[in-house]
């Protein structure tokens, strides 16, 4: 599939209309959704509408913005002006009135929404396993989960449907399918990008964001959706850079958490992960490891999350609790015994984490662990299988990845070299808001091989 800026490109010079690219990416969004059930709506009629516009914009003389005519795909969790947001359940049949700040923003960049994904009930898990829309598939083997909670957007990309799509991140949802599928998925700091429009699941931990098959094609995203908003009480007035020249890894210094090797991880993934290392040092990387409290969090601090998605769920759940699903119903049944003290104690640890990696990147420019620790998934089991143990799921592919939301750092997923099918996920995490110098070596780490986004050989975009 084409880069985002080759697409754009192609559109504003007249090569390509933007009716023609959203076409291709409609017409791809239908054959492979009956065997990767990626999207929970495909807005034909809408997005070639949208497509028309830009290029009237373009036949006028005006500017189409950067991402003109580019196909994005908007997990079911965003509104958009004029459809319901189902959120993966089966509660909201109302269209939106208004558009989320970030549609509001890639609408006037150029993009095209060519329909909206599917994902876990209310984004409230780690499989995208939903029992009122069916499960997501994954592009690399369909009795595989894409993961969760943004299932649908990293199926998509993937599957080479869209070059990019829009997820959200409260404890690991852009970063797990984005690991799971093989794609790039960037995490930002909390408040970087606007939450107005978009269904909470824990506000003070979430966060929306890119999946794409580049850190290139992310980054563009990024600089389209980033930046303050009056009317999101989350949202920081915080200055977006743009990310530089990519980073020479030889300038790199990247510290390793001690304790990435006690949680559970498959051999495939440590070897791709040592490997990817390795890499780093023979090109003057220095790697070494560090002591960081970022992967020991305490049950507190997980409590403490799902306290707060039960305050947001309360109403509803107290008045009709059968309309949700068994898994998303068990888990708000257990949220509602947390107290109060919990969030007292997951305030603290939140608190001494953050200073402590406030010292850790004065010395250092980027923490490197697995993104999850395998990416084999199998729809239907909760178990995983890791060399030969089985081991519930949710502490394979949330461990490298919860910490970081509580941390409220960055932090981007990226596929690697491996034996693994799908191939593993290096995470990189930067410094609070950080996000362009964590981008420029992302994009240093692509030009230097290290990171490579392949197609599944089922579905070659």
């Amino acid at each position: 599939m084409a880069s985002i800026v080759d697409i754009a490109g192609a559109v504003r010079s007249g090569e390509l209309t933007a009716v023609e690219t959203t076409r291709a990416a409609l017409d791809a969004a239908e054959l492979s959704q009956p065997d990767l059930n990626a999207f929970t709506t495909i807005d034909r009629e809408g997005a070639l509408a949208s497509a028309a516009r830009v290029d009237e914009k373009i036949s006028r003389g005006q500017s189409p913005g950067p991402l003109a005519g580019v196909p994005i795909a908007l997990k079911d969790l965003i509104d958009q002006a004029g459809i319901a947001t189902t959120n993966g359940a089966v509660f909201e049949t109302t269209p939106a009135s208004e558009s989320a700040t970030v549609v509001q923003r890639l609408e006037e960049a150029g993009a095209i929404i060519i329909g909206r994904t599917g994902l876990h009930e209310f984004a409230f898990g780690f499989t995208s396993e939903n029992q009122h829309f069916g499960p997501v598939h994954n592009p690399w083997d369909l009795s595989l989960s894409p993961g969760g909670s943004s299932g649908g957007s990293a199926s998509a990309v993937a599957a080479g449907v869209v070059p990019a799509a829009i997820g959200t991140d409260t404890g690991g949802s852009i970063r797990v399918p984005a690991a799971l599928c093989g794609v790039v998925g960037l995490k930002v700091t909390h408040g970087r990008v606007p939450l107005t429009g978009t269904t909470p699941l824990a506000p003070s931990l979430d966060t929306v964001g890119p999946l794409a098959r580049s850190v290139s094609d992310a980054t563009a995203i990024y600089l389209a959706i980033a930046g303050d908003d009056a009317a999101d009480p989350w949202s920081a007035p915080v200055r977006v850079e743009r990310p530089g020249a990519p980073r020479d890894p030889s300038t790199l210094f990247v510290g390793v958490p001690r304790q990435w090797m006690e949680h559970p991880v498959d051999r495939v993934t440590r070897d791709a992960f040592r490997g990817a290392l390795d890499r780093l040092a023979s090109l003057g990387a220095t790697v070494e490891t560090v002591d960081d409290p970022i992967l020991e969090i305490t049950e507190a601090s997980a409590n403490a999350a799902a306290a707060e998605v039960y305050r947001v769920h309360m109403e509803r759940w107290e008045s009709d609790p059968d309309r949700y699903g068994s898994d998303v119903g068990a888990r708000l049944r257990r949220a509602q015994t947390i107290g109060l003290e919990t969030a007292v104690d997951a305030m603290a640890w939140d608190a001494g984490v953050r200073h402590a990696l406030d010292r850790i990147f004065g010395r250092i420019d980027v923490l490197a662990m697995p993104t999850v620790g395998s990416t084999r998934k199998v729809i239907g089991e909760d178990d995983m299988d890791i060399d030969g143990e089985r081991i519930f799921h949710r502490s394979v592919i949330a461990q490298y990845t919860w910490p970081v939301n509580r941390a409220g750092n960055p932090a981007l997923a990226l596929p690697i070299e491996g034996d693994g099918t799908p191939p593993a996920s290096l995470q990189l995490i930067g410094p609070r808001w950080g996000e362009s110098s964590l981008l420029a070596i992302g994009l240093g780490l692509e030009e230097a091989g290290i990171v490579k986004v392949e197609a599944p050989p089922t579905y070659v975009g």
